[in-house]
């Protein structure tokens, strides 16, 4: 009796490893989307909860989380360049009026940091102007659940 039980963990773990596996997938193909390179996570998200709709929320909340670390990390680069270059000292390559924008809106900015392209360039100047660290976080979160709730409902999980 004891083997079979022991059989079955084992089998419980290896079902589990491979579960972990695949969401730790998730999270590094949305947190490496998240930065100066492109990915797919949006992809990987759809199919993945189409594959396995017992877990979406699960899947939605790691794909956020990694998008999110993603765009701090990027954040993080721009507060650091800001140590070494005011805005103020690139005015000539930078319009005043994006400055002017960008400190105006602040953090809800951040909330548009899914879009591609620009989004990126969003976390990395509210680094650089020193826009809040929590309030930037919250908005670059809020932003991220929501674009990735709506891949999760495009595929007709939610």
């Amino acid at each position: 009796m004891n083997r079979v039980c022991y059989c079955t963990a084992i089998g419980d773990l290896e079902h589990i490893a491979i579960l972990t596996s695949t969401e730790l997938g998730l999270f590094f193909s949305a947190l490496i989307s998240s930065t100066i390179a492109p990915g797919g996570s949006e992809a990987l998200l759809g199919w993945l909860a189409a594959a396995d709709d017992a877990r979406p929320l699960r899947l939605l909340l790691i794909a956020t989380l990694g998008n999110t670390l993603g765009a701090m990390t990027t954040w993080g680069l721009g507060y650091w360049i800001g140590r070494y270059r005011a805005p103020e000292a690139v005015l000539d390559r930078v319009p005043a009026a994006t400055l002017r924008r960008l400190r105006r809106w602040g953090a809800p900015l951040l909330l548009l940091s899914w879009l591609p392209l620009v989004g990126d360039g969003f976390c990395l100047a509210a680094g650089w102007l020193r826009l809040p660290l929590l309030a930037s976080l919250l908005a670059i979160f809020v932003g991220k659940l929501l674009r990735y709730w709506v891949v999760i409902a495009v595929v007709g999980v939610l």
